[in-house]
């Protein structure tokens, strides 16, 4: 939601707020504006795909302030799409403009866009600092104004919504929240602000009825749909009068905004004005088939998103309660009771209710190649593996022997995508043998008639992707075979070069999926089979590695092996080599408790050494060499595999543990590592006098391929044998590469077991 102009107006004017030392008192918090606004404020990286790392150190940071002050933060985020799509139009719009602001990125140019990963990150600080948070089913705007309402405290955003909104506790917008600047020189630290409340601007207006907010909101226009005839009722007022005062900047006459208000206040309430309204149109009572379609009856009906319940769900929550649905739009939760909790800790997308709900998602665009297929087309089937189990239609379900009385998908045939052509498409095995997607042969995991239909469906889907005509394109929309049912397909909206495509992609689960009302009681070995049979992948290859690694390399595999075109072995080695960096930094962090140190360890002088060096390689803000687009575009590609497969994983209960997202990627030095890479440096040089160090490289650059069958020889390990002898000697310790990894491993292990009591 959000007034247009208003937040320009107010913030212009600084005798609409107060000054104010902020301390000893609890503060709602809008998720979704506070991670926006530290990461577009601070200068951090979006070009190359996002610092998490820094954005994390931030997190902490800004909590910390907030601890300092006895300032108790309660983060509520935004769920899934309003179901009644009154504000659909407006998210399209939305994301279009930001297709256009990766595409200014990707050529050195200004833009703004939100790394892929950066709410999963949020959500991990969150959780780490022990943060109180709660994900609303839909959007969270309504439900946060109520818990402050009821708690009578602030709220922080960035909203303009929450200038109509009647809060006790007033609003503080983030731009004057002065928490960098803690005032430690007075007995309790406190941190300046500014707050807003509904008083100041009323007062402004000639004491203007509050309750004449909500109509100056809709008239003015938000997000939602501006009711039919609003703009022929502002034509035919008289809003650009001289308003008696000086404006902003010596500026005489009045705003529309300014205009608006003052012909509100000469108002008694909202019924006058809409009676008002009712005369100035010539309102006939309902048309011929009894709707009542008066401009004043649908101001009266849009007013009511600002109407306030005396009491919140969320206090409910927060106090150590379940969580009741009270949002106006939100309709009882279709997730079985253990999703829908996961679902309000935020351990459970917003993305898996708008598949659920309304069979419809939104795939963020990132910074890549605006001439080659989405980043996101590369995780296509792991979405499909998710579609799979929200997705099952009575028709085509059937017991599932390994969930006794359970039902599963059968065997489905050919994808329905169809994609704009002219894109470069996967390379496809000829024959089931070569195995595809890990629906055939992959990882070994054979399965018969299933994989064969999975090879065929994917052939089909290149056919598809291939035969788009002009006329689609340009009309902005993609076809749908009949081969599918609609209530067997999800309608994606994602980038085809700088235009927003809709596609239906139909459910593809890998084996017969578990049922979704049921999924809780499903085993954990069940829940990760579905798991690794979508990425293709055997239990037994991930058995070396330290759990939390697990779901990375699993991606990895499955980039290599879907990635058009295929990732290059500088690019894997970068890949890695940040894995490697994100390890040493993450258990080398200021907040990590003594056990997390290296200090144990023989090396910890020439892990620090080395973690050190990688970081100097970060593409460093100002630097003008420009950007690989091309390169920019894999990296996104593996983004949106991640994405896709902590999905997947949250939907299936956490069979494999969730990675460090903050430490895993962090595109300035991924990006810094390539250039270094190309440039001559090898991983061994850059990993130099810390044989733990290149260990942990040389196991995850082997596992990574080994997990695919369908890796090319441009990944492979091929290369790296002779630089092995070569590593081993340096270690001078006697013992071999295999006896050093492991070793590494199990101090891997032993931390993540101590990390579950650590706070931030």
């Amino acid at each position: 939601m959000g007034v247009h102009g208003l937040t320009t107006y107010l913030e212009e004017n600084r005798h609409f707020f107060q000054d104010l030392k902020f301390r000893d008192s609890r503060l709602v918090i809008d998720g979704c504006s506070l991670y926006f606004s530290l990461y577009f404020n601070n200068g951090l990286d979006q070009q190359h795909g996002g610092d998490y790392d820094t954005f994390l150190c931030l997190l902490y940071q800004f909590f910390s302030s907030l601890a300092s002050c006895n300032i108790q933060p309660y983060v509520v985020l935004d769920g899934g799409m309003d179901p009644s799509d009154k504000k659909f139009c407006t998210l399209r719009e939305r994301l279009q403009s930001r297709i256009k602001e990766a595409d200014s990125l990707s050529h050195g140019c200004r833009g703004s866009v939100l790394p892929l990963l950066t709410p999963a990150v949020f959500i991990q600080a969150l959780q780490q600092c022990r943060v109180p948070l709660v994900q609303c089913p839909a959007e969270a705007d309504w439900e946060i104004a109520c818990l402050a309402h009821e708690w009578r405290c602030p709220v922080l955003t960035n909203d303009s919504d929450f200038y109509i909104f009647d809060l006790p506790g007033g609003y503080l917008p983030f731009r004057f929240f002065q928490w960098t600047n803690l005032n430690r020189k007075a007995p309790h630290p406190y941190i300046s602000a500014r707050r807003y409340t509904t008083n100041g601007l009323c007062r402004r207006f000639g004491g203007i009825n509050r309750e004449l907010l909500p109509l100056f909101a809709v008239l003015a226009g938000n997000d939602y749909a501006v009711p039919r005839g609003a703009n022929t009722l502002l034509s035919l007022l008289d809003l650009s009068g001289p308003s008696g005062r000086q404006g902003e900047g010596g500026r005489k006459g009045r705003t529309r905004i300014e205009g608006l208000l003052v012909w509100l206040s000469s108002f008694r309430g909202p019924k006058e004005a809409l009676e008002e309204v009712g005369r100035i149109m010539g309102e006939v009572v309902g048309d011929s088939r009894g709707r009542d379609n008066r401009l004043s009856s649908l101001l009266l009906a849009a007013m009511q998103e600002y109407r306030l319940k005396p009491h919140s769900s969320l206090s409910q929550w927060f106090s150590g309660g379940s969580l009741t649905p009270g949002g106006q739009s939100s309709p009882p939760s279709p997730l079985p009771e253990c999703l829908s909790l996961a679902a309000a800790r935020g351990m459970l997308p917003s993305f898996v209710l708008d598949v659920l709900v309304l069979r419809r998602v939104l795939l963020f665009p990132q910074v890549e190649h605006c001439k080659l297929a989405s980043s996101h087309c590369s995780a296509r089937p792991i979405r499909q593996a998710i579609y799979g189990i929200l997705v099952q239609p009575e028709g085509r379900v059937r017991d599932n022997p390994l969930q006794g009385n359970g039902r599963g998908v059968q065997g489905v045939g050919a994808h329905v995508v169809k994609e704009p052509g002219g894109t470069p498409q996967r390379k496809e095995p000829q024959n089931s043998a070569q195995g595809d997607r890990g629906r055939g042969g992959r990882g070994g995991r054979g399965r018969g008639r299933a994989g064969q239909v999975g090879v065929q469906g994917h052939h089909s889907l290149n056919q598809s992707c291939s035969s788009q005509s002009k006329a689609d394109v340009k009309a902005g929309w993609s076809e749908s075979s009949n081969s599918a049912s609609p209530a067997e397909c999800v309608e994606e909206y994602d980038r085809h070069e700088l235009n927003l495509k809709r596609s239906l992609v139909e459910a593809h689960p890998p084996i017969r999926p578990p049922r979704l009302d049921t999924i809780g009681q499903a085993p954990l070995p069940v829940r990760l089979d579905y798991l690794l049979n979508a990425f293709g992948v055997k239990e037994s290859l991930l058995a070396p590695l330290p759990p939390h690694l697990q779901l990375a390399v699993v991606v990895t595999s499955f980039w290599l092996a879907e990635a058009s075109p295929a990732p290059s072995q500088t690019q894997l080695q970068a890949l890695i080599l940040g894995f490697v960096y994100g390890e040493l930094a993450r258990t080398n962090q200021p907040g990590a408790t003594d056990s997390q140190h290296l200090v144990r360890r023989p090396n910890f002088a020439a892990e620090q050494q080395v973690c050190a060096g990688l970081d100097r390689l970060r593409v460093r803000p100002g630097e003008r060499r420009g950007m690989n687009v091309e390169v920019a575009h894999r990296f996104s590609q593996w983004q949106a595999c991640l994405w896709s497969a902590l999905c997947l994983n949250q939907l299936l209960l956490l069979p494999l543990p969730e990675p460090h997202i903050a430490w895993l990627f962090n595109g300035t030095l991924v990006h810094g590592l390539m250039r270094s890479l190309c440039g001559g440096w090898t991983p061994d040089s850059l990993l130099a006098g810390c044989s733990p160090a290149y260990n942990l490289y040389c196991s995850l650059q082997m596992l990574a391929p080994r997990c695919s069958s369908k890796t090319t020889s441009s990944s492979s390990s091929g290369g790296r044998r002779k630089r092995g002898s070569r590593r081993g000697r340096r270690g001078g310790r006697g013992q071999g590469p295999s006896q050093e990894m492991n070793n590494r491993f199990a101090m891997l292990m032993n931390e993540e077991e101590e990390e579950q009591d650590e706070e931030c």
